[in-house]
């Protein structure tokens, strides 16, 4: 197993399209590090640049100490696992999973006991007879992958393996490549665009938008500590609100204002927000920490509001809500009885709260 360091790699399209703008990465040896944006944010780029399937315009890509710029895809001792799972439909899938070995000149015997621990492994035992038309979506993801564990390579490659999944089958296989990480003990690279994938899965998110990581951290520290207002909106389920306005000082106190509401400032914060009293910011706050429940008898300010929608979503709920000038979401107890244009009052936990620069979209605090 390795470890996989990007240094000042970019990749540059005729025309000029910068698809990856000079980005540094270091993936640890047996970490599941997981690539996550919008679409076009260039991750896909990336991976496919350490595979060897796209050419790197600049910059030196290495699996442990070896340069592998100008190593052929064949050579990198990697496997790939594709969205579209990328199967042979004439060959079985035990024909499917020794291919790769076969092509190697790989004995017989040790093609059969590599094939068979991969299909114990994923089980999959009772279908190495069948071809890839009679499986099922999530039984054909399982033959890629196996295609793949059967290599046993110095790191895998994800790329959007689930994204062909209905709902319910990519939960079950979110779960099984994570089980499957922790028993092959292996480095993974794994890219979606799904937010919920990446938090669940990677050990570490690289947060990449416009070919540029905006930042690379646990998935308790992104959501908790965003270093600007994309990661910030981009990771969590509803996203975290945000409100525009600008910092007052009054009576030695700091203030958050809106155009239809004020909040006093967490006293802890003043050290960093003094320096843009009278300056506009972006104020943050994620749906479960605007809501009674969480605040308690506690003394936090309020903010009024009229529900638009309500969604029930068994466990919680969420109320769509309108200030008259700004819409957010709150996350609220599911057994709580509220009607849609109701007026309500719903206290911000504000320890939780955030600040941006309106200007550089960077935190603040």
């Amino acid at each position: 197993m390795a470890e996989v360091t990007l240094r000042g790699v970019a990749k540059v399209y005729p025309g000029n399209v910068k698809a990856v703008k000079n980005i540094d990465l270091d993936i640890k040896d047996r970490e599941f590090m997981v690539l996550v944006g919008p679409s076009g944010c260039g991750k896909s780029t990336t991976l496919r640049m350490i595979a060897g399937l796209e050419e790197i315009s600049e910059g030196e890509i290495r699996i442990g100490e070896r340069l592998i710029n100008d190593v052929p895809p064949k050579d990198r001792d990697i496997a790939m696992v594709f969205q579209n799972y990328a199967l042979y439909p004439h060959m079985t899938v035990y024909d499917n999973m020794a291919f790769g070995l076969k092509l190697r000149k790989f004995k017989k015997a040790d093609i059969d006991k590599r094939v068979k621990e991969a299909a114990r492994i994923l089980s999959i035992e009772d279908y190495l007879d069948r071809r890839p038309k009679a499986l099922s979506g999530g039984q054909r993801q399982r033959v890629a992958v196996g295609r793949a564990i059967v290599r046993k390579p110095e790191a895998f490659l994800f790329d959007e393996p689930l994204s062909n999944l209905d709902a319910k089958m990519r939960v079950q296989m979110r779960a099984e490549i994570s089980k499957l990480h922790t028993q092959l003990e292996t480095t993974m690279i794994y890219v979606t665009h799904d937010q919920v994938e990446a938090m669940t899965m990677g050990d570490r998110i690289c947060v990449m938008k416009d070919g540029i990581i905006h930042q690379v951290d646990s998935p308790i520290n992104l959501y908790d500590n965003p270093a600007n207002l994309f990661v910030a909106g981009f990771i969590g389920t509803p996203p975290m609100n945000f409100f525009s306005g600008e910092v007052l000082s009054r009576d030695g106190k700091l203030y958050f204002k809106e155009e239809t509401f004020e909040l006093p400032l967490v006293d802890s914060w003043k050290s960093a927000v003094s320096p843009y009293i009278n300056r506009r910011v972006v104020f943050g706050i994620r749906p479960e920490d605007i809501c009674w429940e969480k605040t308690g008898n506690g003394d936090y300010p309020k903010i009024k509001a009229e529900i638009e929608v309500i969604e029930p979503m068994g466990s919680e709920t969420y109320l769509y809500l309108n200030t008259g000038m700004n819409s957010f979401i709150a996350r609220v107890d599911a057994h709580k009885v509220l009607r849609v244009g109701d007026k309500v009052e719903l206290p911000l936990f504000m320890p939780k709260a955030h600040l941006f620069d309106k200007e550089t979209e960077k935190l603040i605090i």
